[in-house]
């Protein structure tokens, strides 16, 4: 009966809108005047900057229905999460630009997140609820210059919700869908005098899907479920109009069943995850200059048992792994006017990251263990960097900075970056970048029984240009855009066939380069259109049995993908969208238990319809809402092995006051 009644309503609202639609959620920039922070780490209009910035508003995020935030950024041109829209339990891996997934930072509010206790670093964005979130903000290229590592992609920047200017505003959201799944989550805010505050809480479960594939299309013999629980609490006080004082604490508590494989079930396979931040941010003006003062601690603590008890498809009879991280983070950044014209960005920052970590098993090959503590798995970090942006009156603006980097282990490295931008008749903006970006080794890749305290970061170079065109009446903008990029010392997993060794090395360069193209047309005064399309490739060289080899090695990222979004105001009340996407067709490998070898596969391109559709009431006090998802029932894989949801729904009402 429930699917029944998903198909006939997205039968009704695929009738009701203006033309055929196809698919991306509503997030290219706007306008070339469109205030951003990211770019360079202050406000500035979208037309003062070289960078390619794509921005998702809070609307946006409100007409996602309740996706999570990879299955979100997933819809955004240049980015594929493989996993996206598997299990909710399953690791998201993202790539930007067909880079590795260690090569995207994920900021928040500014300030850099990373998982020191995973093999690349990189943080794991199931930790991040959506409903949490104000705005997201996506720099593409390398911006190293300005955020550190990691950043060699872009940098995702995570804004948090910020309080009303009232005394007090509510809101919440209940709604139950597919898979047995229900999300729900509650806010509070205000502000009052000289204080602000913001609260809020989060939870999600569901019975989810079995996440490992059948080989033999039969159905799964489990569902993998999963259960998130998060919270937010945030302040500010404001002792003088001079300072702003902003504390914060974030908690995030998930509980999820997973398989051991591709094409491999397991009943008793389960993972805990908790992570946690809390800091403090400090403005602090005088006169036109400004300085932040930034703390945060961020802890994330990950668990997986497997007690074999109920199956036993792995090579253990009991095996369980404790990997605890913890990082502190200190920043201070100063924006200054130097005349009318220049303003310069400078500042300083500090990480010290560590990890505790412990594996034990029983099983095929007898027990077996490891244990590392943080007294050897640790580093320290200081950055120190420096911008000038000239924005002339001409309508000519430069960017160049740079940035040195302290490492405790392998000493310094410096990245730099040039971008040069024109706005013609406040119309057309040219733009291009060359900039230099890096990655430093992870605590693992550094100390572990594979460690090696010889490595050296990552180091990057990527170029781009292209153009910008926003008509004079706002109703179309386009933006094209085309990079390269070089990345060498990367760092690669060597194993020695004689020796049995296995130890990280810096060994191979890889070449990357792209197009994407993206526009917005509104033709009418409630219906917007928009389209993008983006092309990727890549190639790595590396030393195969003592010989240079060069190799296509973009696993599990398409070539193509594209789609094109519309969404239609039908009455005052009633928003209707609709999303048509493609993938196109990936490789990937995966590991064959059962033979123990590596398989080489290609993955079918897929295609991917959603539909959204709002019901405003109370003068939009109240809003009932329905998501429907792959409404063709589109059978695919995202990563081999692994298995993804077929047609889904999802209802439910969104309250504020």
């Amino acid at each position: 009966m429930k699917k029944n009644f998903f198909v006939l309503a997205a039968v009704i609202i695929s009738t009701q809108l203006p033309q055929p639609l196809l698919a991306q959620t509503d997030s290219t920039a706007r306008s070339l005047d469109e205030a951003v922070i990211t770019a360079n780490r202050y406000p500035g209009k979208t037309s003062l900057t070289g960078k390619v910035v794509t921005i998702i508003t809070r609307e946006q995020l409100e007409r996602s229905g309740v996706k999570d935030l990879s299955q979100l950024l997933a819809e955004q041109t240049g980015i594929y999460i493989g996993g996206a829209n598997s299990n909710a339990g399953k690791d998201k891996s993202l790539y930007l630009r067909g880079a590795r997934i260690d090569h995207t930072l994920i900021t928040l509010d500014g300030v850099p997140m990373y998982d020191p206790s995973g093999i690349g670093g990189n943080f794991d964005i199931r930790n991040l609820p959506l409903n949490n979130i104000e705005r997201i903000e996506i720099l593409k290229g390398s911006q190293s210059t300005l955020y550190g590592s990691d950043a060699i992609a872009g940098v995702i920047n995570i804004i948090t919700r910020k309080p009303a200017e009232k005394k007090i505003a509510a809101n919440a959201l209940l709604a139950a869908g597919s898979f047995g799944t229900i999300k729900t989550n509650a806010g509070i805010n205000g502000r009052t005098g000289k204080v602000d505050y913001n609260a809020g809480f989060t939870y999600h479960h569901t019975n989810g899907i079995d996440e490992a594939e059948n080989k033999n299309n039969t159905p799964g013999t489990d569902k993998d479920g999963f259960t998130q629980y998060g919270i937010q609490l945030g302040g500010g006080f404001r002792p003088t109009d001079k300072i702003y004082i902003q504390p914060h604490l974030r908690y995030s508590s998930i509980n999820g069943d997973i398989d051991q494989g591709a094409f491999t079930d397991e009943l008793d396979y389960t993972y805990t995850q908790k992570s946690w931040q809390a800091g403090v941010r400090n403005e602090l003006s005088f006169g036109k200059s400004k300085l932040l003062l930034n703390y945060n601690y961020n802890n994330i603590n990950r668990t997986y048992i497997d007690d074999s008890v109920k199956s036993r498809n792995g090579f253990d009879t009991y095996s369980k792994g404790n990997y605890t991280g913890n990082e502190h983070f200190a920043d201070a950044f100063l924006t200054t006017p130097l005349g009318k014209e220049v303003k310069l960005s400078a500042g300083a920052d500090f990480r010290h990251s560590a990890s505790n970590q412990e594996y034990m098993s029983i099983g095929f090959f007898g027990p077996y263990s490891t244990k590392y503590s943080d007294d050897s798995l640790n580093q320290n970090q200081l950055g120190v960097y420096a911008a000038l942006n000239w924005n002339s009156q001409k309508q000519f603006n430069l960017e160049t900075g740079g940035r040195i980097n302290f490492h405790s282990a392998y000493g310094n490295h410096a990245v730099y970056n040039v971008n040069p931008s024109w706005l013609i008749n406040k119309k057309v903006k040219l733009f291009a970048n060359l900039s230099s970006g890096y990655r430093t080794p992870s605590l693992y890749q550094l100390y572990s029984e594979y460690g090696n305290k010889d490595l050296q970061p990552e180091a990057a170079t990527t170029a781009e240009a292209g153009v910008q065109y926003l008509a004079a009446d706002n109703r179309f903008t386009g933006r094209i855009a085309g990079f390269t990029r070089s990345v060498k010392d990367v760092i690669f997993f060597y194993y020695n066939s004689s020796t049995f060794q296995s130890q990280y090395i810096n060994q191979d360069k890889q070449k990357d380069h792209g197009l994407e193209a993206e526009a917005s047309f509104t033709p009418g005064k409630n219906i917007t259109l928009r389209a993008f399309y983006t092309y990727v490739t890549g190639e790595v060289t590396t030393i195969s049995n003592g010989k240079d080899t060069t190799y296509f090695n973009l696993i599990r990222r398409p070539k193509s993908a594209g789609g094109i979004f519309a969404g239609s105001h039908i009455t005052k009340q009633l928003y209707l969208s609709s999303n048509l996407s493609f993938t196109g067709k990936r490789k990937d490998a995966y590991f064959d238990n059962n033979t123990f070898s590596t398989v080489n596969v290609t993955l079918d391109g897929y295609l991917l319809w959603d539909v959204y559709a709002e019901y405003s009431v109370l003068k939009s006090k109240l809003k009932l809402f329905a998501d429907l998802r792959n409404i063709a029932g589109s059978r695919y894989q995202e990563i081999a092995g692994f298995n993804t949801m077929r047609f889904n729904g999802t209802g439910g009402i969104r309250f504020s006051f």
